[in-house]
């Protein structure tokens, strides 16, 4: 395990978010481009792979209850200097996701085609969708792996490495991609399917690599002969200390996702087929805008997960306010950026005026949603990161499916504003926890949510005022 504690580093906010930063937006150009490439071969695969990714997004989801979990509790350790409990809890972590990994793995290996075919689909997308989720579905603990040593990496501070590692597994993916979409280099066209086996051998390469560095960065070697020899006790307070954070915190993520299938099904049924295109396009040009104030949530969570552990709580109330002013007013303008192009950027995708209208009006909105979002993104990754996750998702749950789903019903479909209704319920869903969370974050009371106790401090020479900060 590395010597130096985060905190002593002076690590800055910024050089947290970068990184972050550009592996998310990688991520998703990675993913446009993957988009791009398969529509060449057939728009049929494109559906059928689409509609796989949606049960791949579940899985992530599932597996970051895990992942994120940990992180948060191997921040506060970490902030705690307790180096020992913070390795205890990166190796339960990573063993119980592949446990479960491998038995997710097994059920998509059987039950692939059986899932799938409750959506209905034509033949032939559901073909494509039937051979990429068995390839990616049996290989999941790959990515449940994966996923967790690039928090605990992020958890020490190390958030240029699952960027590298990301940037190289996704630049593999196209080239495999390229090879096996058009038979390059004497290779058979194997369409769908060679792109499930490009993505599934990328991630392997990603995940050895990512193994190698949390060796030489960290000090971590994960092996299952070591989980077997830990105290049953040890294992179950370490599950229960990154459950009582990852439980709520991937509950919130699977609520809203739910929540727009909701919502996407008003637009289906009410709205016709120019608003759900609309909804489509704006939506995902959208993810753009909400880059930083993602990565800058990411990264004050960190902090904040430190700060935690070592009992600077004022240094933590003041590190959020400060990321919450720089998020709000770069999302800010951002959106006007995007509301003043976003005609253009339409028309790149699509010659319908009606939705070039219909997204030009969504976009103005945005101007009034995205700074919203930055309080809500901030401030839910902060009250994460100092342990208090439950009150996000009882808020999350009451927010989203009676303001965002009520609201979008009203607005949208009984007083006939259609799609600008559903936005103008978006932007009060995201204000109205965000409103509420700044309050809470006010309060303090998340304070006494701290997973550390005395008794897990490791005080270190000059470092006696440290227990006098905690409980």
């Amino acid at each position: 395990m590395e010597k130096n504690n985060f905190l002593d580093k002076r690590i800055t906010l910024f050089a947290l978010i970068w990184p972050i930063l550009i592996e998310s937006f990688l991520r998703m150009l990675f993913g446009t481009v993957d988009t791009f490439m398969l529509s060449g071969y057939s728009d049929k695969a494109v559906a059928g792979v689409g509609a796989a990714n949606q049960y791949v997004s579940i899985l992530v989801l599932i597996f970051q209850i895990v992942s994120g979990g940990s992180g948060i509790v191997i921040s506060q350790y970490l902030g705690a200097r307790n180096n020992k409990k913070a390795s205890d809890v990166a190796v339960v972590s990573i063993m119980f996701n592949l446990v479960f990994g491998l038995l997710i793995s097994l059920i998509l290996f059987i039950f692939a085609g059986k899932i799938l075919g409750l959506m209905n689909f034509s033949s032939d997308v559901y073909q494509f969708s039937k051979e990429f989720l068995t390839i990616i579905g049996s290989f999941s603990f790959i990515q449940a792996m994966s996923i967790t040593v690039s928090a605990i990496l992020r958890s020490h501070g190390h958030v240029k490495y699952p960027m590298m590692v990301n940037m190289g597994a996704n630049a593999l993916n196209i080239i495999g991609n390229f090879i096996f979409i058009y038979g390059m280099f004497g290779m058979p066209v194997l369409g769908v399917k060679g792109v499930a086996i490009s993505t599934v051998t990328s991630q392997i390469v990603g995940l050895i690599a990512i193994f190698i560095i949390l060796k030489k960065k960290v000090g971590i070697s994960f092996s299952i002969a070591k989980v077997v020899k830990m105290p049953k006790d040890l294992i179950t307070d370490v599950l229960m200390s990154i459950f009582k954070i990852g439980g709520p915190s991937a509950g919130e993520s699977i609520s809203y996702n739910i929540s727009q299938v909701v919502i996407t099904a008003f637009i289906a049924k009410y709205m016709g087929e120019d608003p759900l295109t609309a909804r489509f396009y704006v939506f995902n040009l959208m993810f753009y805008i909400m880059l930083f104030g993602l990565a800058t949530g990411h990264a004050t969570q960190i902090m904040i997960g430190h700060l935690i552990g070592a009992g600077r709580t004022d240094d933590a109330y003041k590190t959020c306010l400060r990321s919450l002013k720089i998020a709000a007013v770069i999302s800010f303008a951002v959106a006007i950026v995007f509301a003043i192009f976003g005609k253009v950027l339409l028309g790149i995708f699509t010659d319908n005026d009606n939705i070039i209208r219909l997204g030009g009006m969504l976009f103005l909105i945005t101007i009034v949603l995205e700074p919203g979002r930055s309080f809500n993104i901030v401030l839910g990754y902060s009250l994460k990161g100092s342990g208090d996750a439950k009150f996000t998702l009882y808020l999350g749950l009451v927010s989203m499916w009676i303001v965002a789903v009520g609201m979008s019903y009203l607005l949208g479909v009984i007083m006939h504003l259609g799609l600008v209704g559903v936005w103008a319920a978006f932007a009060m869903d995201e204000w109205a926890r965000g409103i509420v969370m700044l309050k809470r974050w006010r309060s303090r009371a998340w304070e006494k949510m701290s997973l550390v106790k005395k008794e897990d401090i490791e005080v270190e020479a000059n470092d006696e005022k440290l227990l006098q900060r905690v409980n």
